[in-house]
């Protein structure tokens, strides 16, 4: 039995003509006929006692009129909650980030995306990577911005930009009087990383990038955001490497030093899933797109 049997049946049982009701429904008569004897014997009970003058309801097709009616009813009210959810998610964007999308990415976006989508409601969640990628997989994310490339049968990932790294000491640094610091003067010195739970990519990097120079850095300290290693480091704590878009929230009493060899840099990544993308999501894509030249699959 499926709910376009109900619909005949009480199209048929309200007009209590099969030629009216064939024509209501935009069916042939022969196949509305067939469609109601099909429905009689799955119920497995006579619904419409038919002689050649008349159509009438029988007790037990009067019944199931009324629970048909309602079947149908609460079916609609169905369709219709689900189209409301559908709606709101297509005005709803759920975005996770990581720090530098806040200067680098979303002051170049945001406005025109609010100015075009003025119904739509923008949710931004700074998260670390890991937790960024749990959330878009399990679908309470509709992008995110992370250093990882999440490629998969599932998770589309496009590459958004390259961040250089800069050194960072306090202004009364024995290293701050370097026009370029030798990087073999980082060796044995105090130094502030970020914590690998929170920084994985970066802390990685660092350690890294240490381990190819020959260098053994004393870390004094593993901060779990950048305010608190941009901190220790004016108060003296010690030196540390963090992205370039820091440059602008370092202190008067920090300096930023080149080395005599090139720091890594970090990548940014886009990502969002394959299928089933709200159109804000496809409109952020666009805007994206057009200021960073994504090579993002029209598709979605």
């Amino acid at each position: 039995m499926e709910l376009r049997h109900l619909r005949y049946f009480v199209t048929v049982a309200e007009e209590l003509n099969f030629s009216k009701a064939a024509l209501k429904l935009y069916t042939a008569q022969p196949s509305l006929s067939q469609q109601i004897k099909d429905l009689e014997e799955d119920v497995g009970v006579k619904l419409l006692h038919r002689t050649k003058r008349k159509v009438e309801l029988t007790e037990e097709g009067a019944v199931f009129l009324e629970q048909a009616r309602l079947t149908l009813a609460q079916a609609d009210k169905a369709i219709a909650m689900a189209r409301q959810v559908s709606q709101a998610k297509q005005q709803m964007l759920r975005i996770g980030f990581v720090p530098v999308a806040e200067m680098k990415i979303f002051p170049y976006v945001l406005p025109n995306l609010r100015v075009q989508n003025p119904e739509l409601k923008i949710e931004l969640l700074s998260l670390n990577n890991t937790e960024q990628m749990k959330l878009l997989k399990k679908g309470e994310l509709d992008l995110t911005f992370t250093r990882h490339n999440l490629n998969s049968d599932e998770i589309e990932s496009q590459f958004v930009l390259r961040e250089p790294l800069i050194f960072i000491l306090p202004k009364d640094h024995p290293l701050a009087k370097y026009d370029r610091i030798p990087v073999k003067a980082l060796n044995g010195i105090d130094f502030i990383i970020p914590s690998a739970e929170q920084s994985l990519t970066l802390h990685n990097a660092i350690l890294e990038f240490a381990k190819t120079n020959g260098i053994e850095l004393n870390i004094v300290q593993k901060a779990d955001n950048i305010l608190f290693n941009i901190n220790s480091i004016g108060i003296g704590l010690g030196c540390t490497i963090l992205p370039g878009y820091i440059a602008p929230l370092t202190m008067n009493n920090t300096v930023i030093r080149p080395l005599d060899v090139e720091l890594p840099y970090l990548d940014l990544y886009v990502s969002y899933r394959k299928e089933g993308n709200s159109v804000a999501v496809t409109k952020f894509l666009e805007l994206l797109t057009r200021v960073f030249y994504l090579d993002i699959n029209r598709d979605q």
